[in-house]
């Protein structure tokens, strides 16, 4: 009986993966605990560990067998704003194609654990392919959204032989941010982020991202950033989550995304107009920043081996705003 109470609990969350979400208007109650403790994944969560730069830390991911393996396995690459949950729909559909589904947190994001160093994509892309070693996986599918479209970049580059194929789903990093936004302290942003109001980010999230989603979907990830601020790690987790919006500054891979010479497709929604640092860049230049389709094309264009896709009526969350369309493309391409 005990064994089964995961398996239901995972079910249900696949019905609506927000089912056992808070919504960020509810009453106050128990701040979540660094490693998200209290915020719900629909699959169970193993802890692998990992050092990084001495320390040592617990990369978290979710894995999944599906009912009828076709022996592929596929990696999915969460966003910085987003908790792995949101690959519910993804996991599902994916899942049931015959693929084994492995969604690793990286270290800094949500149940993993918060350096006290800086956050870089080498190292990201080394604790990947740590889990894939850990799996005994030689090779896997990466899919990947928003910031981990950069890391999926990073790992294709670093590691060629591990990746059979590669998605690239709303990436962001397809333009090199430096030369729009000059460099912001540290310290500057941790200021500004510790001013946020859920309200406040509730509006940033439907302004950036274009989210064509109910409110009752985008609460889980309000509620993922802000239901942590009681607790006294808060500083902490307000530091890593700072250090990975610098990593995005000072690491770009727009330069590198030509080299990749393996099967890419970019997955990319017309409105999604998405940049990084876009309101510290000077007025003049902001409009120019975020042409995330156009940059796409243009890019797939000079790769060896890859597509662009948009889809009319969606912004950065792609996925969820259009599943069916994404489902046709994905398992189209892999398929190949």
């Amino acid at each position: 009986m005990n064994r089964l109470l995961p398996a239901a609990l995972a079910a249900s969350l696949l019905v609506s993966p927000f089912t056992f979400a808070i919504a960020a208007d509810s009453p106050p109650r128990e701040p979540y605990g660094i490693a998200l403790e209290g915020f719900a994944y629909p699959y169970p969560v193993h802890l692998l560990p990992v050092v990084n730069d001495g320390e040592q830390l617990s990369m978290a991911y979710m894995d999944v067998s599906p009912a009828q393996p076709n022996g592929r396995t596929v990696v999915l690459l969460h966003g910085r704003n987003f908790p792995s949950s949101y690959w519910a729909p993804v996991m599902k559909m994916l899942s049931e194609a015959g693929f084994r589904v492995v969604v690793p947190d990286q270290i800094g994001f949500v149940k993993s654990s918060k350096p006290q160093g800086e956050l870089h994509f080498d190292t990201l892309a080394r604790n990947t392919i740590a889990l894939l070693d850990h799996l005994k996986i030689d090779k896997a599918e990466i899919v990947a959204h928003s910031l981990g479209g950069m890391l999926g970049v990073r790992i294709a580059r670093a590691y060629p032989d591990r990746v059979a194929h590669l998605v690239l789903t709303a990436p962001i990093g397809l333009e090199d941010y430096r030369l729009y936004v000059p460099p912001t302290p540290t310290e500057k942003i941790i200021e500004t982020e510790d001013k946020l109001t859920a309200e406040g980010y509730r509006k940033q999230l439907q302004t950036n991202y274009a989210i064509k989603l109910p409110a009752e979907a985008i609460a889980p990830f309000i509620d993922a950033r802000f239901n942590i601020k009681g607790s006294p790690d808060y500083p902490r987790w307000l530091r890593a989550f700072v250090s990975s919006g610098q990593m995005i500054y000072r690491e770009p891979v727009a330069h590198e995304i030509p080299q990749i010479a393996l099967p890419t497709l970019f997955i990319m929604g017309a409105d999604d107009h998405n940049a990084p640092g876009r309101p510290l860049a000077p007025e003049a230049l902001r409009a120019k920043m975020g042409q995330n389709a156009e940059l796409a094309k243009a890019l797939a264009a000079k790769m060896p081996n890859a597509q662009a896709e948009v889809i009319p009526n969606t912004g950065h969350l792609v996925f969820l705003e259009a599943p069916e369309k994404y489902k046709e493309l994905v398992l189209g391409f892999l398929g190949r």
